[in-house]
């Protein structure tokens, strides 16, 4: 009930308005509500708490990529968080350069497409060290071949499974990488006024900096967006020291590294008026005597001792001593 004023009260009043002393502009100012300016176009259905939960989770993706791609390519490579923003996909469909590479993929079993772009400036020092280069930016971007969107595929393919770790306190999921188009105007996997959030990630390769942007609609999120609060995220993380997740995928990483294996069947010195004399069927005394072992070289460090032979018409070794 809204408080009664007495009549010695309505006769201060007036006597401060006939005074001057009460202003009857500030009255009317503080009796009117202010109103928030509200974009019904734009609605932001993510709150505050989601994008900070999002950016932790991401946060720890970027390290899952950047240790991934290091691994696999033999170089290195940073992917660091930038921003986590809301829009709507047609904003982010316009922000986009062409071309760039928009991957397109499932996060089963949340229903729904979400779209991991990567630029061109991350996607072709990429390319150079997958082809055996030291990862040079081309002189100028252009529209990526055949053969470079087929190797990309199997790449960007392996850098989404990275999602299924960094999610695996919210929903186990997995990702699937359904199409790939480097023209943004052509890829109409969401709606165009579906309100989206855009994980933007920058990206280190050798002396290039590009960007990654992982954009998530919201209604893919939906059945699990009450469970992206940072209260879900810290009372999961006593759980998650506990688990062996991460020792798993450092390890799986690892395990698919290639490395170079080279046995030495001896050595020798010869004078260079020797060497320069060489010819077809001359024979040359090593060193090693019949019987030896030889040495395993593993990317250049001494492992193992080994005995030569054949394997299904193949020349082998057999380890004989770990050095």
């Amino acid at each position: 009930m809204a408080d009664v004023l007495s009549q010695a009260e309505i006769d201060a009043l007036l006597q401060a308005l006939n005074s001057g002393e009460v202003q009857t502009e500030v009255i009317k100012e503080e009796a009117t509500p202010k109103a928030k300016k509200y974009d019904f176009r734009r609605p932001n259905k993510f709150s505050k708490e989601h994008l900070r939960t999002l950016y932790m989770i991401h946060e720890n993706y970027g390290r899952l990529v950047a240790n991934f791609l290091s691994a696999y390519l033999r170089a290195s490579i940073q992917v660091k968080i930038v921003s986590v923003e809301q829009m709507t996909y047609e904003d982010f469909i316009l922000s986009l350069p062409t071309p760039t590479l928009m991957n397109v993929f499932s996060m089963e079993p949340l229903k729904g497409s979400a779209v991991l772009e990567t630029n061109m400036n991350f996607i072709f020092p990429i390319i150079d060290l997958l082809f055996g280069g030291r990862g040079e930016m081309v002189a100028r971007n252009r529209e990526l071949t055949e053969i470079e969107l087929h190797v990309l595929r199997r790449l960007n393919s392996r850098m989404l499974e990275q999602l299924s770790y960094s999610w695996s306190d919210i929903q186990n999921i997995t990702p699937k990488l359904e199409n790939m188009e480097t023209n943004p105007q052509f890829t109409q996997a969401i709606s165009p006024n579906e309100t989206v959030a855009v994980i933007t990630m920058g990206t280190t390769v050798g002396k290039y900096e590009g960007l990654l942007n992982l954009c998530l609609p919201y209604m893919l999120l939906e059945p699990v967006i009450s469970r992206l609060s940072a209260s879900h995220w810290f009372a999961t993380g006593g759980e998650r020291e506990a688990r062996p997740d991460y020792r798993t995928v450092v390890e799986k990483i690892l395990a698919e590294v290639p490395v170079e294996l080279i046995a030495y069947i001896g050595r020798t010195r010869l004078p260079v008026r020797d060497f320069i004399q060489l010819q077809v069927g001359d024979v040359i005394t090593l060193e090693k005597t019949v019987g030896e072992d030889l040495e395993l070289y593993v990317d250049g460090h001494h492992k193992f001792q080994v005995q030569p032979g054949i394997v299904n018409k193949k020349i082998a070794v057999q380890v004989t001593e770990v050095v």
